[in-house]
C-alpha cells in the first residue's frame, strides 16, 4: 500500500476538533479580559455604597474632601482650604483615601 493510499483511508477529523481552538480563545478571553473588568466593578460598586459621612474621597476630576452628607445617589463634600460644600453624583467617586494618606491633606 502506498502512503497515498494510507492517507485517503485515515479517517475524516471530528467537527468537534475543529471547535477545540475557538473554546480555547473564547476562554482565554474571558479569563484574561471579562473576569478582572467584573471583579473591578464589584469592588466600585461596594466602594460606593460604604460611602458615609466623614470619610476622605477623590472624585474624578480629582477633587480631594470629606463626605458631610449622603443621599440616595447625591453626596455633599467638603472641600478644604475655604470649606466649600459640592454637591455630587455618588459615581462621581473614584476612590477613598487612606486614614494614612488623610493626614497629609
Amino acid at each position: 500500500m502506498t502512503l497515498f493510499a494510507l492517507l485517503q483511508s485515515a479517517p475524516a477529523p471530528s467537527a468537534l476538533i475543529g471547535i477545540v481552538p475557538y473554546v480555547a480563545i473564547a476562554a482565554i478571553f474571558y479569563f484574561l479580559f471579562f473576569l478582572p473588568m467584573q471583579k473591578q466593578k464589584k469592588q466600585q460598586q461596594q466602594m460606593l455604597a460604604s460611602l458615609e459621612p466623614g470619610k476622605v474621597v477623590v472624585t474624578q476630576g480629582g477633587i480631594v474632601g470629606t463626605i458631610i452628607s449622603t443621599k440616595e445617589e447625591i453626596i455633599v463634600i467638603q472641600v478644604k482650604p475655604d470649606n466649600i460644600k459640592l454637591q455630587l453624583a455618588r459615581h462621581a467617586v473614584t476612590g477613598v483615601v487612606p486614614e494614612e494618606e488623610v493626614k497629609k491633606f
